[in-house]
């Protein structure tokens, strides 16, 4: 890395102008050491002032593009009359335009990760996201399998790893979703973790395997103190498994594509009274 490459490079020269001036051995020391901390904290100042500049774009870019989404949504359904399906595709393809764009902007990321050796993981975290969300499932794969410690995706969010999880499920490989899912929920604290327990718990559910989902759900309503865990194993505790559901989880759990959301709703236009003023 630049970064690195110029810090040491830095550090030599102190070493060098040291010995020159006949300085002691413990100044020589401390000169390069010196000499390497302040060009890596200048150098990583200067980095961080522009990548933060790039992402608060990115950030004022999604956040008025939502907002214009949002007020699109709410005309449409104070509109009598308008048609949910065709609500329902105009709302999915400005997202998808949106998450487009946000692609695209990780790539003014990349000229900046030979000067900060972890920004290749943050971009390949942040792409992961978007090509999720988009449906890229092909692509999503790809970025989960790298295994170069600088290059793959941060599993640090819950989401990210309901996402890996839900792959997994989807190749039919429910030992990796297990293994996935011990891994990561015991770091997970508080209701972080309600989203991991909900999807382990809709994978044993759709297994049959309805007593380890049950046993799960104990725990976790307890651990987190989620109203859709608790009332989901209230539904296996008394052999309602068809009311099971974690719509309670909202856009979080339908961000999995494993369910489709409901449609909006719409206002209904009102019919006419006959005979009346």
């Amino acid at each position: 890395m630049i970064s690195i490459f110029l810090s040491i490079l830095t550090a030599l020269l102190c070493v060098f102008a040291a010995l020159q001036n006949q300085l002691d051995t413990l100044w020589v020391v401390l000169s390069g050491v010196g000499g390497y901390l302040l060009s890596s904290l200048l150098i990583g100042l200067v980095v961080r002032k522009r990548l933060s500049s790039l992402q608060n774009e990115m950030q004022e870019m999604m956040q008025v593009a939502q907002a214009r989404i949002s007020r699109s949504i709410q005309e449409a359904q104070n509109k009598p009359g308008a048609n949910p399906g065709s609500l329902q595709k105009q709302i999915e393809r400005k997202q998808s335009d949106l998450l487009k764009k946000a692609l695209t902007h990780t790539e003014r990321f990349e000229p900046y990760q030979k000067w900060a050796p972890t920004l290749g993981r943050q971009i390949a975290t942040m792409r992961l996201q978007f090509l999720y969300q988009l449906g890229r499932m092909e692509e999503v794969d790809e970025l989960l399998a790298i295994g170069h410690p600088l290059r793959k995706p941060m599993l640090m969010e819950p989401t990210l790893v309901a996402m890996k999880m839900a792959r997994a499920y989807k190749r039919d490989d429910i030992d990796t979703v297990e293994k996935i899912f011990k891994k990561h929920s015991r770091w997970i604290r508080g209701d972080r973790g309600s989203l991991l327990y909900a999807l382990m718990a809709w994978v044993w559910v759709k297994q049959g395997k309805t007593d380890e989902a049950q046993s799960l759900l104990m725990k976790a309503k307890e651990k987190t103190g989620n109203e859709t865990l608790a009332r989901n194993w209230e539904h296996l505790a008394n052999q309602r498994v068809k009311k099971f559901s974690n719509a309670g989880l909202g856009e979080e759990w339908f961000a999995l594509q494993l369910e489709r959301p409901p449609k909006p709703k719409v206002q209904r236009a009102r019919g006419r009274r006959q005979g009346g003023f």
